[in-house]
Parts: structure tokens; sequence; C-alpha cells
């Protein structure tokens, strides 16, 4: 429990700014168009003028209040009624409302914004920003990699386990995952790896599933069922990880994980 970190982020992994590049590039050329309406006294006439000329400039105006059209995000109207964020770029008159309702016609008479190409670019980090936490669960998968690859480690990622007859005999229809499978001479290594910052019920989830998956898979010869897991969250659940220990012989943090390897290079 000592040597638990408190997180597996480095600085590269909070904003991917290839994606972010990649999403504002997608919507550039609508982008330099709508940035006609920056400082435009009479807002209701520049929004008219500009659908005249291309009324699909509008449809990304979500995202500059860092809404993005595929989640359908829905909103009271002034009318009392609820529609969508995209229902407001169907005509001019719907899109002068947005603007004004947002406070964005405000933003650009006074100019507070210069470039909604730049602008969307911020934005942009912010969202990938949202979505660090999904992004969690990959970056222990690929710190575990990176460490498999420096030790000379052979592996295979997302198996499943339907890859192996002898274990869709022990698990029946379960169509389950590993993140990775090591194959030696010896054995054949089935592993989970996870990091967890904060606690609650998903530990308690992930090491009651985990106690009862490993005896199963033990207990088919030639297979071994390996957990490498880290993070200050198992602090909170220190109990839990230690029942699991009970049913998993082969648990690994991030500390201790060249144990583990020892174990497959003598294999």
């Amino acid at each position: 429990m000592g040597p638990l970190k408190e997180t597996h982020f480095s600085l590269g992994d909070y904003v991917d700014f290839h994606k972010v590049a990649v999403n504002v590039e997608s919507i550039s050329i609508k982008l330099n168009q709508l940035n006609y309406l920056i400082g435009q006294d009479d807002m209701a006439s520049a929004v008219r003028r500009l659908w005249e000329e291309n009324a699909n400039v509008f449809s990304v105006l979500d995202v500059l209040i860092a809404v993005r059209a595929k989640d359908q995000k829905k909103t009271l109207g002034s009318d009392g009624e609820i529609r969508l964020v995209s229902d407001y770029f169907k005509t001019p008159e719907q899109v002068t409302e947005f603007l004004n309702e947002t406070g964005l016609t405000e933003v650009f008479q006074a100019k507070q914004i210069r470039n909604l190409v730049d602008y969307v670019f911020g934005v942009e980090v912010g969202l990938d920003s949202n979505a660090r936490k999904n992004r969690g669960g990959h970056i222990m998968e690929d710190l575990v990699a990176s460490i498999f690859a420096k030790n000379g480690i052979t592996f295979d990622r997302e198996v499943y386990y339907t890859e192996f007859p002898e274990i869709v005999r022990v698990l029946g229809a379960d169509n389950k995952r590993f993140d990775f499978v090591i194959q030696t001479p010896g054995k054949i290594y089935l592993i989970e790896a996870n990091f967890y910052t904060g606690g609650g019920s998903k530990l308690n989830e992930v090491a009651r599933a985990y106690s009862e998956l490993a005896p199963k898979i033990n207990a088919v010869p030639g297979f071994e069922f390996v957990w490498i897991t880290d993070g200050v969250g198992w602090k909170s659940a220190r109990n839990k990880l230690e029942e699991a220990f009970a049913h998993i012989p082969s648990v690994y943090n991030l500390s201790n994980i060249q144990e583990f390897i020892s174990v497959v290079k003598n294999d």
C-alpha cells in the first residue's frame, strides 16, 4: 500500500493537442466566415446577410458555448419550450436569438473575441480536458505496455478470451476482453491493468469480480490471471484489496511490476 501512486498522468496526457487541432481544422472555414459577425453593431442584419451568403456556417455555433452537436444538448427557450441547441440554427431569426440569449452578441460587438478559430482552439482544449477521465484507463494500459516493451516482453493487447477454448469452457458465454496477454513456453498470462485516483463502489466491484475470475482461470492448466493495479484510491478500499489477495496470487502495482517481469522472463 505504501508506494501507491497519486496519479499516472504525465504532462503529455492532460490535453491531446493533435485531436484539438484536427477538430478545429475540420470547421475552420466556417469559423473564419463567422468572424464576419465580430464587431457588427446590428447583429440581426449581419446574421441575415451571412445567412444569405452561406446558411451552413451557423451549424458550428454550438461549439462556441462548449457544446457538441452529437451530444444533443437541450435548453429551455425564452418561450418556455424545451428544444435542442441545434434547433436555433434553422433560421436567421433563431440564430440571432441564440447569439442574444447566450451573450455572444455582446461579446462579438465588444470584440472580446478577435478570431473564432483561435477561440475555438481554446474551447476544444477545455472540452478535451473533460475527457481525461475516459483516457485514464488507456493511460494506465499504455504505461504498462511501455514497461513491458522496455523489458523486452512480447505481449498482445485487448484480447478476447474466446481466443482460448480452454478458458471459454470455464467462463461460459461471458464476452470478456483482457488488457494484455503474455504467452511464454510455460504459461499464458491473462492480464488486467487499471488505476484509481479516487475511492468508491467501483473499486469494490472490481476487486470482487477479479476475485471470482482469477480462481476459475488459474484452475485451467497453463493459464494464470494477473492483476496490475495502482492508485491512492485503494487506500479507501484497503480491505477489499486485501481480500482479493486471498484469491488472486498475482497482484502487482507499478512499483513492483518488475517482480512479474522477472517471473515471465524465467518462465
